[in-house]
């Protein structure tokens, strides 16, 4: 008799613009009937993405709770509970990071833990909003297979997966990527959502780590180690075709540089994943029953669903929303022009922007409802359709 088959859930990192991936998970609330539980048997969160995760997590005995507690956060998302914008944390800040630049290249390193924001509002909501301990109460009830948060070793240098789940998951190792069993903390989510320059590591054990978006290679694999037989991904790359200019472009600002770092950080990898699982989809299709059985590959069905529409350009509408000392900030390395939008995007925790996210991700998934419905093995008419 085979094994029961395990949805699993991805949702990957990007700052701000996880509140997309909210908008996505009330519509799929919709869809479910009103009392059920948890769907997705194996929940893997990256970056701002952890946050999501285990706010699920944590509901897994009821899916709609866990979304109206996520609707509740990001709908009234202010910059100032993720990071300091008064003007003496705010420019005290990005002064010891300048600072600190400076010495180091002189050779000193005396100022640690430096980075240009401080997230100190952050690190007091993970503590204090969420019961950890309920993760494992869930998967105990076998509302929950495993939860896994991702981030990055400065140290090693690897893609750690720190997951929790049911007795047996084996810990794993590949090139560049471990996966590590633990109780999922605040410190994890921390780690995993410390954006590069812009918030400090997080040490864990004896190893410091950062968005776990970095070294990323293979976002899906974490979901197949912990059991899932099909994987159901929230993106937040727009997909569309790259085109060359063919007029003379200005030489880049300082924001659209970093801006196009952020992307190859969190959205490059995805793609290129969901590229390989087709492969490997496509070439076990053409082998035999026999050839079948002779190899550890198996055919994994993956749903993507990203934004229908460029995140940059819903963020120019917002970006002075921002409060005055990030705008003066920004503004110092071209992020306030409309060539540093994107870079603005992921530092955009404000409500206006959270919700017109939160609706483009509701709007997009309704116009997948049917495809989403097969994907997870539900009939439409079983839904209760009721609106969060």
């Amino acid at each position: 008799m085979s094994a029961p088959e395990k949805l699993g859930l991805i949702l990957t990192g990007g700052g701000a613009r996880v509140a997309y991936q909210v908008g996505v998970l009330k519509a799929i609330a919709e869809f479910l009937p009103r009392h059920a539980h948890n769907p997705f048997s194996v929940i893997c969160g990256t970056s701002s993405g952890s946050l999501n995760a285990v706010t699920l997590a944590v509901n897994a005995r009821s899916f709609r709770k866990g979304v109206q507690y996520l609707l509740n956060i990001w709908k009234n998302s202010r910059v100032d509970i993720v990071y300091r914008t008064d003007p003496i944390g705010a420019l005290k800040n990005s002064a010891c990071w300048l600072a600190g630049l400076i010495l180091s290249s002189m050779g000193i390193n005396k100022l640690n833990h430096v980075s240009l924001l401080d997230n100190a509002p952050l690190v007091k909501m993970l503590e204090a909003t969420l019961p950890y301990e309920k993760i494992q109460e869930n998967i105990d009830a076998g509302h929950l297979h495993a939860l896994s948060i991702t981030a990055s070793g400065y140290s090693s240098g690897c893609s750690v997966t720190f997951y929790q789940g049911v007795a047996g998951i084996p810990p794993w190792k590949r090139a560049h990527r471990l996966g590590i069993p633990a109780k999922i903390e605040p410190k994890h989510l921390l780690a995993s959502s410390a954006i590069p320059f812009i918030f400090p590591a997080v040490l864990i054990n004896r190893e410091h780590f950062g968005d776990g978006s970095m070294r990323q290679i293979a976002p899906i694999s974490s979901a197949l180690h912990l059991g899932a037989t099909r994987v159901l991904v929230i993106g937040l790359g727009h997909s569309r075709e790259g085109q060359i200019s063919n007029k003379m472009c200005d030489y880049p600002s300082l924001a659209q540089i970093a801006g196009h770092v952020m992307d190859s950080i969190f959205l490059n990898s995805l793609g290129m994943d969901v590229e390989r699982v087709q492969r490997i989809n496509h070439s076990i299709g053409m082998l035999t029953e026999d050839a079948k059985q002779q190899t550890n590959l198996r055919h994994v069905d993956v749903l993507v669903i990203e934004p229908s529409q460029p995140i940059e350009k819903i963020a120019e509408r917002y970006a002075m929303h921002l409060p005055w000392t990030i705008r003066f900030l920004l503004r110092g390395i071209g992020a306030m022009r409309r060539s540093g939008a994107n870079l603005v995007s992921y530092l955009l925790f404000e409500k206006n922007f959270c919700r017109a996210m939160i609706e483009l991700g509701y709007q997009d998934a309704l116009k997948q409802k049917q495809e989403i419905l097969n994907f997870i093995n539900l009939r439409e008419k079983t839904a209760e359709s009721q609106p969060l």
